[in-house]
């Protein structure tokens, strides 16, 4: 069978939590795979999934503000890795980003996530000397 990249449909709202929940194991409230994809598809819907017939097999949110472009919790299920799945979703949000006219493309990492950096690197992503700050606003101030 063949592999498809598109854009979400609702009808993978599903899918897509669930996989993020089995690659990503979230445990805070504020990863909630549900309410993520939500917030998400109610700002600009920029969310892509890979699948072959009716199962999903991976997905990448993509972001854009004007002037960069982001991807994040990109996730592929682990018993179809190493088939190009990762590679086709990127290459297709980086279409989708450069027809919007962004010139240059961001992503986090956890420092942990090793195999993570090789992949990004093998798709031409590089380390760049940055200090990454964030604030829980969930927290209180």
């Amino acid at each position: 069978m063949s592999i498809t990249v598109r854009h979400c449909a609702p009808s993978d709202q599903g899918a897509i939590c669930a996989l993020w929940a089995r690659v990503f194991g979230y445990t805070e409230a504020r990863n909630d795979p549900a309410k993520v994809l939500a917030g998400k598809l109610s700002w600009d819907g920029r969310v892509l999934v890979a699948a072959e017939a009716d199962r999903l097999l991976g997905a990448l949110m993509v972001g854009y503000d004007g002037h960069r472009g982001w991807l994040y919790r990109m996730a592929v299920d682990a018993d179809v890795r190493r088939r190009g799945i990762g590679r086709e979703l990127v290459r297709a949000a980086e279409q989708h980003l450069a027809a919007l006219g962004c010139t240059k493309v961001n992503l986090q990492l956890h420092t942990a996530n090793e195999a993570g950096a090789r992949f990004w690197e093998s798709v031409g992503y590089g380390r760049e000397a940055r200090i990454d700050m964030g604030k829980n606003l969930t927290q209180g101030a």
